[in-house]
This record gives structure tokens, sequence and C-alpha cells, in this order.
């Protein structure tokens, strides 16, 4: 028999019990809805996750410290993070670059307001991962140490007056960060007295972009807040001001002289791939160093939504599991109702295997039209949880998209896996169909 023949009669054996046939694909409806609409909601809360620790930075940074601690040693050079440091880390294998980070602490004045912050030097590669709102990054050939300036960094500062600033009245310092040059004061060595500090002026070339909120105010991210410039420039201008005397943050020997080289406070490892970090992180650590990345908060979070994502995912089997029963019990049904039709067959000289094909493309139609429909549903389900659920989130701080998300891979997984359900639901009827006897089945009344 073609299959084209037996996909017909198929058809025709559904549409003769229609009710029946509907009240079936209607469990298969709920079933398929409510399996792929958990998985979404797992697929949701996992991709949100990521891009939350994307937003607040780079996943496949490694940010290193001095480790006190370090193998007990008693010579305290031993933990420092130097420029040699700084090459034994670009020898790592899967890494791409790797950024000092000297920083030191500033006043700053500008009009009515003063303020204090922190400039951090940095390498050209660390710059570059500095997304700019406005003008663009420091250019080491200039010879002028050039600024890039948080969003934030207003909020550091204060009305010279009244001492009255962002942490007093919640309003924003009218301090313009790109358009006016700062008056900087570097800190005191100790060997100087503070009243005769100099004030240095430092072009500002770029600031940091950053989203906002209803308000207006920029939102966080990894770089609100500081002062960038270029790391070379920096230890230049820090030579120039301090000469041969001890530099703030600097440590010092036994004598009290400072070092012959810079000591940084951290350095920032940068991966070529993602699923590589933990293995540099790993290294960095062997090596006696702290090391913190993004990736490894990320990786425990992301077990956690795993096992939220199995637990919704296996409330949406049990459904599809009891809408696999309501398709075995409508097969057998059907046997019962048909075994006559099924004697006449055999005794027609229909393929055994046939009769089998028969009731399992029965069986895979239904789960066909219950999981289209079923996925036609969920869609819709998942369009009110992300219209009512994922503005409350948003408000919660859980950050932006769509809370519920159903990737292609899923549509096509959940009507297949419907059908295969219903298949394998009727293929025990198929099988019994088989194996009915022709003169007991045309005897049946």
């Amino acid at each position: 028999m073609k299959f084209s023949d037996l996909l017909r009669m198929s058809i025709n054996n559904l549409r003769r019990r229609k009710l029946r046939t509907g009240l079936t694909v209607l469990g298969v409806v709920i079933g398929t809805a409510s399996i792929v609409v958990m998985v979404s909601l797992g697929i949701g809360l996992k991709e949100i996750t990521v891009e939350q620790y994307e937003s607040s930075g780079s996943l496949t940074k490694i940010q290193v410290y001095r480790n006190y601690g370090m193998g007990g040693s008693e010579n305290e050079e031993d933990g420092f993070i130097t420029d040699k440091t700084i090459e034994s880390f670009k020898a790592i294998p899967h890494v791409k670059a790797v950024s000092p980070v000297l920083s030191t602490y500033v006043q700053m004045r500008q009009g009515a307001y003063e303020g204090s912050s922190r400039i951090e030097g940095l390498s050209r590669e660390a710059l570059e991962e500095i997304e700019l709102g406005e003008g663009r990054l420091p250019d080491p050939s200039s010879g002028t140490m050039e600024l890039v300036v948080g969003p934030m960094v207003a909020q550091n500062f204060w009305e010279a007056k009244t001492g009255r600033g962002f942490w007093e009245t919640g309003e924003q310092p009218a301090v313009d960060l790109y358009g006016k040059p700062f008056f900087t004061m570097f800190q005191s060595s100790g060997a100087e007295e503070s009243g005769k500090q100099k004030k240095y002026v430092f072009p500002v070339s770029g600031l940091v972009k950053s989203d906002t909120d209803e308000n207006g105010n920029p939102m966080y991210n990894e770089y609100s807040y500081g002062i960038y410039t270029d790391v070379e420039i920096l230890k230049t201008q820090l030579k120039r001001i301090y000469k041969k005397n001890p530099i703030p943050g600097q440590p010092v020997n036994k004598k009290g002289k400072p070092y012959n080289y810079y000591v940084y406070d951290n350095a920032y490892v940068y991966v070529d791939d993602m699923n590589n970090v933990m293995e540099v992180q790993a290294a960095v650590t062997d090596m006696g160093y702290e090391a913190h990345s993004s990736m490894q908060w990320l990786e425990q979070a992301q077990e956690q939504m795993d096992m939220i994502q199995a637990v919704l995912g296996g409330i949406g089997a049990v459904s599809l599991f009891v809408a696999a029963i309501g398709i075995a019990n409508t097969m057998m049904m059907s046997i019962y109702e048909r075994t006559r039709e099924i004697g006449v067959l055999k005794v027609l000289g229909c393929a055994l295997g046939d009769i089998r094909s028969m009731f399992l493309i029965e069986a895979g139609f239904i789960g066909l039209m219950g999981g289209a429909a079923g996925l036609l549903l969920s869609y819709g389900v998942s369009s009110l949880i992300n219209k009512f659920l994922g503005s409350g989130l948003m408000g919660m701080g859980g950050g932006g998209g769509d809370i519920s998300r159903i990737p292609m891979w899923l549509s096509a997984a959940a009507v297949g896996f419907a059908i295969v359900i219903g298949m394998l639901a009727g293929l025990f009827p198929a099988l019994r169909a088989m194996k009915l006897s022709p003169l007991a089945a045309i005897r049946n009344e």
C-alpha cells in the first residue's frame, strides 16, 4: 500500500471521530505549551544572567591582585606585580593581552565644585575595552596626559563652600565632565608641604558611554566612576611630579626609599575565549597571585540556572506524558472500534507493516497537530509573561530583555518531540492491531 493511501486513510479515520481526536489533540497542545514555556523561562533566566555579567564587566577579563600570603615568603618583593610579572602573564597559553593597572588619587576642582577621584593608568588594549560616548581615547604620542572620564565621576564632587554634593542632595553636581578642564592636585609625598602642591590641567579626550534611566541620569557600568589614561604617560607624569621622592601608593624598602621600578595595583589579563578563562585563571593562581573573573561567578550562576531549567522542563514534561497516555488510550479505543476493518484488511492481503504504519501515522498526526497548536499557544503565553513579569523584573533591577525566550531550535524540537511522543504512544496499540487474528476480527460485531 502506498504511503499516500495510508496517510489518506489515517486522516479520514481521525476525521470520523472529531470529538475524541480534538480532546486528544488538546491534551498534546497543553503538554507542548507547558514544556515550551517552562524551558523558555529557563533559557531566558540563563541568558539574562549572562547579559548582566557582560554588562558589569568583560567575561574574558581576569583581574589579578597581589597575594600577601604568597607561599609564606619573607621577601616582600615576591608578591609585587611589576613589568616582569606582566610579561610572565603574557606567556600563559590563551592570553590575548595583559594590562597593568597603576592608580593615583587626586583632588580636582572645577568652578565652584571640588572633589576627589582616582586616575587609573591602563595599557592601550585595556583602554580599547572602554566604549566611548564622546571623544576619543588618549593619544600616547601627544606627550600630554589625556583623560577618559566616567559619567558618574561628577557624583564625587561637592560645592566647595557648603560641602554638599550628590550624596547629600541626591542631585548630580553641575560639573562639565567633557567640555571644561579640571584643576588637578596630586597627593603630597610627605617630603613637601601640602600648601605647595601644584595644580595641573589635563585635557579630557573622551567620555565613557553610559545608558540613562527614565530621569536622564547615567546608569552604572564598570567604568562609570573612573578616570583613565595611558599607563606609560601616567608613569612619566608621576616621575615628573615626585622626582626622587616616594610616590604615594608605591611601596618603599626598609630604608624608606622607593624601588627603582613601578609596582602596579593589579593587572587585567584578557583571554582569547570565554571558555578558556577558568584555565588561565588557574594558571595565574598557581603562580601565587589572587585572580578573579566574572566567568567564575557566571559558572556558579549557570549551574543554578541549569537546575532551575531542569525542574521547569520536568514539570512541563509531566503534562506531555499525560497527553501521551491520552494518545495511547485513543489509539486503543480506535482498535476496538475498528477490529472488523482490520480483519478485512488482513484478509485482502494488506501487509502487517502497513497496518502498523496506519496507526502510527494517526498517532503521529495527533502529535503534529497538538505540537503545532501548542507552539502557537506557547508564543502567546510567552508574550504575556514578558509583558507583565518582564517589566517587573526590570523594576527590581533584574536587567532588561524578555524573561521568556523561545529560540528557533526549541520551536522545532517541541513539534518534533510531540510527533515522536505521539508515535511512541501509538506504538503499542499499533503492534496490538498487527497481532489480531483475521478470522476473529471478521466475526467481531
